[in-house]
C-alpha cells in the first residue's frame, strides 16, 4: 500500500500493526468504539480491516488516491469502523473519552480503544482528556500507547522527555500495564484483565519493526520506500 501510493508514514504504522491486529482478532466487538488517535497509522488500521474481509485488495490498491475511502489519515463518514476523523494529534483521547462515557450514559455495554503515540504525551490536551477520564471513573475505556520512542523531529527524551512515560501515567488514578508492544498474548492478557477504572497499556514498541533498516530509525516516521528499498524489505519480512 505505502509503496505504491508513494506516502511514508510506515515506521510508526509497523510498530502499531500488532497491536491493531490483536484488538481486531478477539477482542473489539462491531458495537464497541475504536478511536485511532495516531492518525498517520491508518494504513495498519486499514489491513487490519483486511484481514478480517471488511476490505478487500482492491480497495487497498486505491489507498491515498483520488475519491479513496482509504485515506492518508482515518476519515469520517467513509467507513463504519471509523467513528471520528484523527490525525492531528493530542485530540483522539478526548474523543475517547466522550464516547466512553456517552455509552455509560445510555446504559450500554459497550467499551471504546484508543490508541495513541507516545509523542502526542507531550500535548496538553491529552492530559486534560486522561484528567476527565479518570475522574468520570471510565472503567469502559482502554487507552494503548504505541510506545515506540521515535517522533517527527528526533527522539521523544530529546524532544519534550518525560522518560519513562509510564511514570508520569502511574500517578493517575487508572489500571497500568507496561508490556511488549510486538507480543500478541501480552497484548490480548492486557486487554483481558479485568479492570475497575479507566485502562492504560503501554506498548513498549519498535518504529519499523520487522525490517531491519527501518527499525529505530527517525527518517521512516516520514520517508517513502523506493522500489530497491521495498524489494529489500518484502525479502525481509517473507524470510
Amino acid at each position: 500500500m505505502h509503496f505504491e501510493s508513494g506516502v511514508g508514514h510506515i515506521g510508526g504504522n509497523l510498530s502499531a500493526l500488532d497491536a491493531l491486529m490483536t484488538l481486531y482478532h478477539g477482542v473489539i466487538s462491531p458495537e464497541d468504539c475504536f478511536v485511532l488517535s495516531k492518525g498517520h497509522a491508518v494504513g495498519a488500521l486499514y489491513v487490519a480491516l483486511w484481514s478480517l474481509g471488511r476490505l478487500d485488495d482492491e480497495e487497498l490498491r486505491t489507498f491515498h488516491g483520488e475519491e479513496t475511502r482509504l485515506a492518508g489519515h482515518p476519515p469520517t463518514g467513509l467507513l463504519d469502523e471509523i467513528a471520528f476523523a484523527t490525525g492531528s494529534l493530542g485530540h483522539g483521547l478526548s474523543l475517547a473519552a466522550g464516547s466512553a462515557l456517552g455509552f455509560r450514559l445510555r446504559g450500554l455495554p459497550h467499551r471504546t480503544y484508543c490508541l495513541t503515540s507516545d509523542g502526542e504525551w507531550q500535548e496538553g490536551s491529552t492530559w486534560e482528556a486522561l484528567i476527565f477520564a479518570c475522574h468520570h471513573r471510565l472503567a469502559n475505556l482502554t487507552i494503548l500507547v504505541d510506545h515506540n520512542r521515535l517522533q517527527g523531529f528526533g527522539g521523544t527524551a530529546e524532544v519534550a522527555s518525560m522518560a519513562p512515560l509510564w511514570e508520569r501515567l502511574a500517578g493517575f488514578d487508572l489500571e497500568l500495564k507496561v508490556v511488549d508492544g510486538h507480543d500478541p498474548r501480552a497484548i490480548a492478557d492486557a486487554l483481558a484483565a479485568p479492570a475497575e477504572r479507566v485502562r492504560c497499556i503501554v506498548l513498549e514498541t519498535v518504529k519499523g519493526r520487522g525490517v531491519s533498516f527501518m527499525e529505530n530509525r527517525m527518517e521512516w516516521h516520514y520517508l517513502p520506500l523506493d522500489r530497491e528499498r521495498y524489494e529489500a524489505a518484502l525479502r525481509e519480512v517473507e524470510a
